[in-house]
């Protein structure tokens, strides 16, 4: 499917809301939000299709995002039904001294890493089910690499901030002048401390510690 929509300009969010958070916990929620965000505007009948749901339980989930002005209605090119589109090109969560918030916060992003972490697998089984049906292009084009890096923290920092920078141009929503031959597309980047390394780290340091009397 080409992205044809018209750009918009960057608008990234920093959510405080608890009650934004609150519209956000629900799963369902999540993936309206992110299909509006990657495709840009979309009816609920064409939201329903992509996250497996009805287009009535899809409006009313669009409409509770509404309220918390994560989603809004935008005109219909043909009169028909109105899509919706996310008010933002991206969202982040702030930082408050409520340590209500901050539990939610955290328990917000924690299911947006687990969601994330879940749909990039499937989405690499998809596009490896039905790699050899796409044009040679796409398929020479196509990316599934791996790196085992030496960073310290500052330099992970460093590599995240150019990697941002370097890929920012690129996002679809905001994108101007595509090509008429572009087409959405999936880039994940995972960036951290290897788990493996943190528990042999942790084997030697215990290991080299001086021996209780």
């Amino acid at each position: 499917m080409s992205f044809t929509s018209p750009s918009r300009p960057e608008r990234r969010r920093t959510i405080t809301d608890p009650r934004a958070l609150r519209a956000l916990a629900h799963p369902l929620r999540l993936a309206l939000l992110d299909h509006l965000m990657t495709f840009g505007p979309r009816t609920a009948s064409e939201c329903a299709q992509a996250v497996g749901s009805t287009p009535s339980n899809c409006s009313y989930h669009l409409r509770s995002l509404a309220r918390y002005a994560l989603v809004e209605r935008v005109d219909a090119a043909d009169g028909r039904e109105r899509p919706w589109q996310s008010t933002a090109t991206g969202l982040q969560f702030g930082r408050t001294e409520d340590p209500a918030f901050r539990l939610g916060a955290d328990t917000i992003e924690r299911a947006l890493a687990d969601r994330q972490v879940d749909e990039q697998a499937t989405l690499e089984h998809r596009f490896l089910d039905g790699r050899d049906e796409l044009p040679p292009a796409w398929r020479e084009a196509s990316m599934l690499s791996d790196y085992a890096l030496r960073l310290a923290p500052g330099e992970l920092r460093e590599l995240g901030e150019r990697l941002d920078a370097l890929i920012r141009p690129y996002i679809a929503l905001t994108r101007q002048h595509a090509p008429e031959d572009s087409a959405i597309v999936a880039l994940h980047l995972n960036a951290f401390r290897h788990p493996d390394d943190t528990a042999i780290a942790a084997a030697s340091a215990a290991e080299h510690s001086p021996e209780e009397s």
